[in-house]
């Protein structure tokens, strides 16, 4: 579960990645490691570093799900 965080500074809710993964389907086109490449890495195919603090890069693990071609990538 993704733990919630108050920002008293704007005044709303985030949400804190607490998992990353990418699901069966990823053709290894790159856009992933080319926008976090903190969080991912490209081996035969793309793959997520473990042991990362992936709050430190939610607005970049955002990006990459959502500029991923196939949908593939996932977040809690």
């Amino acid at each position: 579960m993704a733990q919630i965080l108050k920002n008293n500074y704007l005044n709303h809710t985030i949400m804190a990645i607490k998992k990353v993964e990418i699901i069966e389907g990823c053709i290894a086109c790159g856009l992933c490691v080319d926008t976090c490449p903190e969080v991912f890495e490209m081996e035969d195919l793309a793959t997520v570093i473990e042991g990362v603090n992936y709050s430190d890069y939610e607005e970049k693990i955002k990006e990459a799900a959502e500029s991923c071609p196939v949908e593939v990538i996932k977040y809690e």
